[in-house]
């Protein structure tokens, strides 16, 4: 594209939805440097104690990493705009902004997918478990979701990249494919597509989590050790997935589909659920319910009590 150096995008969506930006940057700032220390101290535990290195905490942990690094791209760009009178953003920023938070929420997705794979194993074929959730299979399993998600938002920016823009005004907080793909001034059907595409891809991952889930429920109720095992595991598992699923694939059906001038306060709030809510709540829920991740914090967290005294 030519001249992209010189285009600013301006992000509405901001401008228009937030007048008191001191309070929120104050919030937000908050929010983000406790996103981080929470996603750090859980995957520092596990890291370091080896009795947590088990499959789940290890899916667990990629998650945590996923979370900082969706946090850490977002959140900053966020903190400046809330600091100046004008939100924008150049043409390249956007671009990188795109492609981290596509890559983040691909990731979050295929993540939680292979959760439920690993705990539909556990559950459903435990005598199989340790045969079939090897260290190789979780290396190729995290790789995967790295690898998978990152090409999917690469081809994105890179159908978005070829369209000339007649408009810089995105009416949103942040940069999305959608958003900047309306302002193009030729025929965007390739993107509509490979967009369309995406979304059913995704929909059928969570179709397969439901799926096991279905059986994992059948499982459980046969036993007390079963019932527990899906309590402490695969309920915080189905929180996350469902607030994920319900905001993600409402910014996408709304941005595609709604009207443009109305709801803007709650379409901003739900695209930023998905983004703010999971990296924030993820280590509590399941660091919280899990009790040998709970020790190992309450433990380290007392040796460094006794030692400062």
């Amino acid at each position: 594209m030519e001249n992209s150096t010189k285009i600013l995008f301006v992000l509405q969506g901001l401008n228009e939805t937030m007048s008191s930006k001191r309070t929120y940057f104050v919030v937000t700032f908050l929010a983000y440097l406790f996103t981080i220390s929470v996603n750090l101290t859980l995957i520092a535990t596990i890291i370091l104690e080896k009795t947590l290195h088990e499959p789940m905490l290890i899916f667990l942990c990629n998650l945590c990493v996923n979370g900082i690094f969706g946090a850490s791209t977002f959140y900053p760009k966020i903190l400046v705009d809330l600091s100046s009178d004008l939100s924008v953003i150049s043409y390249e920023a956007c671009l990188a902004q795109i492609f981290v938070i596509y890559s983040y929420v691909f990731c979050e997705f295929t993540t939680l997918t292979v959760m439920a794979y690993d705990r539909y194993i556990a559950i459903c074929k435990p005598l199989n478990y340790h045969s079939i959730i090897t260290p190789r299979k979780i290396v190729k399993l995290l790789l995967f979701t790295w690898l998978l998600s990152m090409s999917e938002s690469a081809l994105a920016v890179a159908l978005i990249a070829r369209l000339p823009l007649c408009r810089f005004n995105i009416d949103k907080i942040y940069c999305a494919a959608w958003a900047v793909v309306k302002l193009s001034c030729v025929d965007t059907t390739i993107n509509n597509v490979y967009g369309t595409t995406l979304m059913f891809f995704h929909i059928s991952q969570a179709v397969l989590i439901m799926i096991s889930y279905v059986n994992i429920i059948k499982v459980s109720v046969r036993s007390p050790e079963d019932r527990s095992k899906f309590m402490q595991t695969c309920l915080p598992h189905l929180i996350t997935l469902t607030s994920f699923l319900i905001a993600f694939f409402f910014d996408i059906l709304y941005a595609r589909y709604g009207p443009t001038s109305r709801l803007l306060g709650l379409r901003n709030f739900m695209s930023l659920e998905y983004l703010l809510v999971p990296p924030l709540l993820n280590p509590l829920i399941y660091g919280l319910r899990l009790n040998q991740v709970r020790r190992r914090i309450f433990r380290f967290c007392s040796q460094k009590i006794r030692a400062l005294k």
